[in-house]
């Protein structure tokens, strides 16, 4: 009789996390059934079909729809929805990864239900507990029965918290899978050409983290540091709608009124990589971009005070720095100089995480 995988998304970044675990279990098909669930949390059609579409990924068997709201709205809402597709599926494992509210919602409702879980993208820390991403990495570790690490800073930081070896995988990161496959289309994709960028010659900016566009004291610094970038090389800007609400609400469009700077709408995962390739740099305050720039080779800005991806700094090409002021200036005034950071590829950013991943699913923990 096959065994039953349950496979939590729940925003976009999880596509990239999940869909290259779907074709490798696909391989065990015979002694695997494996579903997949989508909360809802984040949930725009167009762009959804276009990341399922691109990342060969079939439609969620179930489509919770929980939506938006406070954290505690969104988290017991996930919860709610999620328990009677458990109580009617029977998994044998509910597979969970990275770090949204879905993700921890659908750990603890599998836990106490007794399902087995696993976490891919575990162990990862930045060590500040005002991130709403570190309570839900810090309470998914805590109830998950297999952990899946990407980096060794994230194994050293389960065992500093008690989590047994055996528990613990070091297999690479799904990220990674996907961004190879999809990278052949990406390099093909006409984007820059459409948008008249020369390559090398423009950076490209995400800003969404609470911290960086919630207050308007604080957005509107950052909105004047594009401003400044824009005055020695173009700026591509794919606004996230939250970045976007904030814009508007507190009046700082006048801010982005500038020739070089190019506000685009939310982009496709291939869009968005086709940019990422020929750009100059990257300036944001993501944690999976932190990642694909180091495996591209691509110099990137974090604009954060910790990152929970510490590989990414120590042998990749990101450079983190605050983001104040006098440290932001400091930093482009680097890049304007020429300084780029260079780096290597971390160990098992292979392509072949999710292989590593199905493996061990179904020979220790099926």
């Amino acid at each position: 009789m096959k065994k039953r995988v349950l496979s939590v998304v729940g925003a976009r970044p999880n596509y990239m996390k999940v869909a290259p675990l779907h074709r490798a279990l696909a391989t065990y098909g015979d002694r695997v059934e494996h579903v997949l669930v989508h909360t809802g949390q984040h949930y725009d059609a167009e762009l959804s079909d276009i990341f399922f579409r691109e990342l060969q990924l079939p439609p969620p068997v179930y489509f919770l729809g929980v939506g938006s709201g406070t954290h505690a709205e969104q988290t017991a809402r996930v919860m709610l929805a999620f328990e009677p597709v458990c109580m009617e599926l029977r998994p044998d494992l509910v597979v969970v990864v990275g770090d949204v509210n879905s993700t921890l919602a659908c750990a603890l409702t599998a836990a106490k239900l007794g399902i087995p879980v696993a976490h891919v993208e575990a162990g990862l820390r930045s060590f500040d507990r005002t991130m709403p991403e570190e309570i839900n990495r810090i309470v998914t570790d805590a109830v998950a029965d297999y952990l899946f690490a990407t980096e060794p800073s994230a194994v050293e930081n389960l065992r500093r918290e008690g989590v047994p070896q055996e528990r613990i995988f070091l297999v690479g990161n799904t990220m990674i899978d996907s961004l190879q496959f999809v990278l052949p289309t990406a390099r093909a994709h006409p984007i820059r050409e459409q948008l008249g960028l020369q390559a090398r010659s423009y950076a490209v900016v995400t800003l969404h983290r609470p911290s960086n566009v919630d207050s308007a004291q604080q957005l509107g610094f950052l909105l004047e540091v594009l401003h400044q970038l824009a005055q020695w090389r173009c700026v591509v800007f794919p606004m996230h709608p939250r970045t976007r609400t904030a814009v508007q609400r507190f009046g700082l469009e006048p801010l982005l009124a500038h020739e070089n700077i190019r506000v685009l709408p939310p982009l496709g995962y291939v869009e968005f990589l086709a940019l990422v390739l020929e750009a100059d740099f990257v300036m944001t305050d993501s944690g999976g971009i932190q990642e694909e720039c180091t495996y591209l080779g691509i110099p990137c800005l974090t604009l954060r005070t910790t990152t929970e991806r510490p590989i990414t700094c120590q042998v990749g090409t990101n450079l983190l720095v605050p983001p104040e002021p006098e440290l932001v200036a400091a930093a482009l005034e680097l890049f304007r100089s020429g300084y780029r950071k260079q780096g290597i590829v971390p160990p098992l950013w292979d392509g072949h995480a999710a292989e590593r991943i199905a493996q061990i699913l179904v020979q220790q923990c099926l």
